[in-house]
């Protein structure tokens, strides 16, 4: 596992970018494993500028996303395809049919579960993905006590992942319930994984993620079992883990 420690957001989007763009230079027609939240909006930026100045293409990449929520339409502002579009899909080359994301308005949903898996091992498995780490250390929507076993699945939001994605809502009331999302399994079966952490806020639950049992009360400490993962944060992300005396690169 490498630890990158940057002095802030901006330099944490850039060299997170860095390292997904080098992916893409050094595999034009690479499979990215990608994710929404807010963390990941810096990066998505970023590539978007080296695409403008005509330094990187996505021409050739093929996309899957981490997960979307159950219930909204693609075109609903809150989805996370409409968060893909926006973010990062409508401002580069990157095809329409290479991008997909789940759909949170399949009838089945278990069964769009089971096809998104057999889909991405249909595109040879996912080359880099890309992760963000919420409060509780849970990645893609797998929050503590979820089965590490688990592909991707339907999954029941924690109150505290609810809280969280409330900003994004004009009330509590509209937040979904309920997602589909990428499994720990799923996204243990990546080829090198990214994980981009900011804010003090985090630091705490990163600090056990990396140092503490590899557990399902901490979804994101799974990634210790991982041969080659990369994290980088901003330096107040990154404190508990100093404190701790894990050695980071700069």
């Amino acid at each position: 596992m490498r630890i990158y420690e940057c002095a802030d957001y901006k330099a944490m989007s850039r060299r997170a970018a860095s390292l997904i763009a080098a992916q893409v230079l050094l595999k034009p027609d690479c499979v990215l494993g990608l994710a929404t939240g807010s963390t990941p909006i810096g990066l998505y930026d970023q590539l978007t500028e080296w695409y403008q100045k005509g330094d990187l293409s996505f021409a050739k990449v093929r996309s899957v996303n981490l997960d979307e929520y159950l219930g909204l339409a693609p075109t609903h502002e809150q989805s996370y395809r409409y968060f893909m579009q926006h973010n990062l899909f409508d401002r580069i080359d990157i095809p329409a049919e290479s991008t997909h994301v789940l759909n949170g308005l399949a009838q089945d949903p278990d069964a769009e579960c089971a096809a998104y898996d057999q889909l991405i091992r249909d595109l040879g498995g996912v080359d880099m993905q890309l992760l963000g780490m919420g409060h509780n250390g849970h990645i893609a929507f797998n929050e503590p006590g979820d089965d590490f076993g688990l592909g991707t699945h339907v999954v029941e939001l924690a109150e505290r992942t609810i809280d969280a994605n409330q900003r994004f809502f004009a009330s509590r009331d509209e937040v979904p319930r309920k997602a589909l999302s990428m499994g720990i399994k799923s996204i243990m079966g990546a080829r090198r994984i990214l994980m981009v952490v900011s804010g003090a806020d985090k630091a705490e639950s990163l600090c056990k993620a990396v140092t503490g049992p590899v557990t399902n009360e901490v979804p994101a400490s799974v990634l210790q079992l991982h041969p080659d993962v990369t994290i980088v944060g901003d330096t107040a992300a990154l404190s508990k883990l100093k404190e701790a005396g894990v050695p980071v690169c700069g």
